[in-house]
């Protein structure tokens, strides 16, 4: 099976001796499972100067690293929506699926090592031309889960907690379909709570089914006169997963985005038939 690649093109706060400012290519592998070690994904970085900013450059970019990598990328991640057209020429010519998305944590995670340690030590370095790691985009009005994949007797839902040491266990689990990432990527220990929101449906497999076809970004606790739990994917969509209709379980949501703050943003989401199912039609990790 070949990897999920996560892939930024972008300028870098770093000037030449015409002090314009040099751009950059990073690739990184997605971990995939929370067993992997996040500084042993393959990484691939070439600097770009920049009057050779096109999808020419990147494409031969994307060929050195597809040279280099123990194995192939059947798609590439990218969260910059500003870059989608160069990005996805390039990526169609070497017949990879580009992908919009907001699930770029280990790319986010190293591009943040490098504007701390390594931009800093480069000749032309520019701290004015420093900017964040990542990108938000405002996200679309939330809509309704589709029709098909809703339970016939309405889904039912809990908020619920586990150690991070539970998660290390998570490769034995019965998964359909899911995916995850190393805690550590996000810097957490065995002993941190994990929050997480866990969806009970008659159809809960068609229901992870047609999740696991869309980039799986976070979950979102959203207050005011209609408060709900929003699932956000791609760059901008949003669907409503639950609505919190009393004081109970609004303090619940509440006590959800408390729980994710302290744990770095890291959060999940499973799918199960029934509260006494040992299987998963559904476990993806998020962060966000």
């Amino acid at each position: 099976m070949q990897a999920i690649w996560e892939l930024d093109f972008y300028s870098r706060p770093l000037r030449d001796e015409n002090e314009k400012k040099v751009w950059e290519v990073l690739i990184c592998e997605s971990p995939l499972k929370v067993n992997q070690d996040p500084d042993s994904l393959f990484k691939y970085s070439q600097f770009c100067s920049h009057n050779t900013v096109n999808s020419l450059f990147l494409r031969e970019a994307l060929a050195k690293a597809i040279a280099t990598a123990p194995q192939g990328a059947q798609k590439i991640r990218f969260f910059r929506r500003q870059m989608n057209n160069m990005i996805t020429k390039a990526c169609n010519e070497l017949g990879i699926l580009p992908v919009p998305s907001r699930r770029t944590y280990a790319l986010e995670r190293w591009l943040a090592q490098r504007l701390e340690h390594f931009y800093p030590q480069q000749p032309g370095y520019d701290p004015t031309a420093a900017h964040s790691a990542s990108v938000q985009y405002p996200g679309l009005n939330a809509i309704p889960l589709p029709e098909a994949v809703r339970g016939d007797k309405g889904d039912k839902w809990a908020f619920v907690t586990l150690e991070g040491a539970a998660f290390t266990e998570m490769n034995q689990w019965d998964i359909a379909f899911g995916e995850a990432f190393p805690l550590e990527l996000a810097g957490l220990t065995p002993d941190a709570k994990i929050p997480g929101f866990l969806v009970f449906s008659n159809r809960a497999l068609p229901l992870a089914g047609w999740m696991s076809g869309l980039e799986m970004a976070y979950l979102e606790f959203e207050g005011g006169k209609q408060p709900k739990v929003r699932l956000e994917t791609g760059v901008s969509d949003s669907w409503i997963l639950a609505n919190l209709t009393d004081s109970a379980t609004l303090k619940e949501g509440k006590g959800f985005t408390d729980a994710k703050e302290k744990a770095n943003q890291v959060h999940f989401l499973a799918i199960q038939s029934t509260p006494e199912s040992t299987s998963f039609a559904g476990f993806w990790l998020l962060k966000g």
